[in-house]
């Protein structure tokens, strides 16, 4: 049995060193198709980031700033939406701001690319959904049962912090958060750059730097595995033919560490779940190991899939 680096560095050298392959194995990807459509110079795509991202912002400011004010405690309600204590208005308020990014990009496509927002999202896989939402719940499973093996102590049972309508709005908002962007990062970007580069690894490497980059703020362990996190999704986009697979797996991702687990060491720490954990020791370790399995998991899914055409 080969190790997961040794299948990494074969992917590796698949996609870069041969050249040739990589560039029959990219124009055989039903992604590329959907990339292909419509208007796709550069200075378009450049001009799309500036205007879907002021689009957004100013969606979300018109909204926010009227409803926080609206309270009467704009000062307190504003601190809340900033804390997922109040998973209501901490979720709430991540949904309006990653819901109008989306409004930015989807209303950015039509105008100047001159195809339909639904091309960024490639051919729909409800059975690539599932599984990939099923196989990613399954590992968060087993990570977590190991982690409490190890570190028994460092987990704590709080359910009795959860209600029906703080669960509902937070699934509902990281819906919502993880829909975005997987549509802006493994669509809107690595459609672009895929274009450009006419290299599968390429496009995924420099899609998953900028993904990466986006989550410095939440600490290096987040943003080392969301680096890596956005290359083996952007790899998967490509392979399957569209965003259905990542966008389940991602989707589950968040709510489990919102809603089962939260940790102490994520950006949802406070946040009402069934479990609270607190092993910063195990931090490093969680990292590399969910990097190791989802290498494992995208390298079956790349090696199986069989994209259908546009």
């Amino acid at each position: 049995m080969r190790i997961p680096g040794v299948i990494l560095y074969e992917a590796w050298h698949y996609c870069v060193l041969d050249s040739g392959r990589c560039q029959a194995f990219a124009d055989a990807m039903t992604f590329l198709d959907y990339a292909a459509r419509g208007k796709n110079n550069g200075w378009r795509y450049v001009l799309g980031w500036i205007l879907a991202l002021s689009v957004g912002t100013v969606v979300a400011v018109v909204i926010a700033i009227p409803a926080v004010l609206l309270t009467g405690r704009p000062l307190e309600v504003a601190q809340q939406m900033q804390s997922p204590q109040n998973p209501v208005l901490f979720f709430g308020f991540l949904a309006l701001v990653f819901g109008a990014l989306l409004l930015g990009f989807v209303a950015v496509v039509p105008l100047l690319h001159g195809k339909t927002p639904r091309d960024i999202v490639g051919r729909w896989d409800w059975p690539g959904f599932f599984t990939g939402g099923l196989v990613w719940l399954a590992v968060l499973t087993v990570m977590t049962g190991i982690d409490y093996l190890l570190r028994p102590a460092g987990f704590t049972w709080t359910a009795e912090r959860l209600s029906v309508t703080a669960v509902a709005v937070t699934c509902l908002a990281l819906a919502i958060q993880t829909f975005a962007e997987e549509y802006i990062f493994r669509g809107y970007l690595t459609q672009g750059l895929l274009l450009a580069t006419k290299q599968p690894m390429t496009a995924s490497l420099i899609s998953g730097l900028i993904f990466g980059a986006c989550h410095i703020p939440n600490g290096l362990p987040q943003a080392v595995w969301a680096t890596f996190f956005g290359v083996v999704l952007a790899l998967v986009a490509i392979r399957t033919g569209g965003l259905a697979f990542g966008f389940a797996l991602h989707m589950v991702n968040n709510i489990f560490g919102a809603v089962v687990v939260v940790s102490d060491n994520d950006v949802f720490k406070n946040a009402p779940a069934l479990l609270t954990q607190r092993t910063p020791d195990l931090m490093w370790w969680d990292t590399v190991a969910g990097v190791l399995i989802l290498t494992v998991a995208a390298v079956i899914v790349i090696r199986i899939a069989k994209p259908k055409p546009a």
